[in-house]
């Protein structure tokens, strides 16, 4: 792979963009280039190191991800009921855009604290979903779904719009996120394709079609989730993300085919995916880990 050079002040407006969406107000800032030596939750030589990197794969892997949880009522109902998504949905985004890179990226220390605050907010989520069951949002099986739902939509959208991902690979990703989902509660979560293929298959029954899953896909379009300069990509990402739900669960859920992407389409978003898979910036966290790592900050585009 040969690293993409944008002209520099078109490098220097994308690497503030890209800073200043993983610096949500009232957050602390993370420095991922602390403390020096220190590993993350996952290797930098592993698959997720790779996926990670990728922004346009990540935005349609969290909205696909996004779409899988909602058609579980009692995740459904936690996101919909205890989140400022509905009425301020980009600060949402941020925060979990922000939680991923700490995950894969940040030194262990930092990565464990986080979790551990998240998992205290989530202690005092409770409620009752539309279909009359009460919920908990430390719920083991829900946690499970959530962990799967992030792994496959982050996975499957790098091997969808970027490069096909070998099965050895796509295995080896599902296993780097076991730690992470164990410190997150997510004792069952799949380490494997084939755990996921298996939960996804007892999930489904239990999965409902809601008006929220369009509520949601409406505020994502609505919303200024990408930096002004990734804005007109932002509604083809969305539909990419639409194609990457489960045949399944999109007819659940009501999605058909005409949500999804059509044939220049789908070509837009891989050239627009392959080309953010060969563009270091420097101040994000993929490189900066690098750098706390003590490798070059481009080491993961070589």
């Amino acid at each position: 792979m040969t690293a993409l050079a944008l002209p520099s002040p078109i490098q220097r407006r994308v690497e503030a963009a890209a800073g200043a969406f993983l610096r949500p107000a009232g957050l602390p800032e993370i420095d991922f280039a602390q403390p020096a030596g220190e590993p993350a939750l996952v290797p930098a030589d592993s698959v997720s190191w790779q996926v990670f990197k990728n922004p346009v794969s990540l935005f349609i892997g969290g909205v696909a991800a996004v779409i899988l949880e909602l058609a579980e009522p009692r995740v459904r109902a936690g996101v919909w009921d205890h989140t400022s998504f509905r009425t301020d949905p980009v600060p949402r985004l941020q925060r979990t855009g922000l939680a991923a890179m700490v995950t894969v990226y940040a030194a262990r220390s930092q990565a464990e604290a986080m979790i551990a605050g998240v998992n205290r907010r989530h202690a005092r989520v409770t409620g009752q979903a539309d279909d009359g069951r009460a919920y908990a949002a430390d719920d083991t099986d829900l946690l499970d779904w959530v962990q799967a739902t992030a792994g496959y939509g982050f996975g499957e959208a790098y091997h969808r719009f970027v490069r096909p991902l070998s099965p050895a690979e796509r295995d080896r990703a599902w296993a780097e996120a076991a730690p992470a989902a164990r410190l997150y509660g997510a004792t069952g979560a799949p380490t494997s394709q084939a755990e996921w293929q298996a939960q996804l298959a007892a999930m489904t029954p239990r999965l409902s079609a809601s008006p929220v899953v369009f509520e949601f896909l409406d505020i994502m379009r609505r919303a200024p989730a990408l930096p002004r300069l990734g804005r007109p990509l932002q509604h083809l990402l969305i539909r990419a993300a639409v194609d990457l739900t489960p045949a399944p669960v999109a007819r659940i859920v009501g999605l058909e085919a005409r949500h999804g992407l059509n044939g220049w389409q789908a070509g837009a978003v891989r050239a627009a995916a392959r080309a953010a898979d060969r563009l270091p910036l420097r101040d994000a966290p993929p490189a900066r880990a690098c750098v706390r790592l003590g490798l070059p900050p481009d080491w993961l585009y070589r």
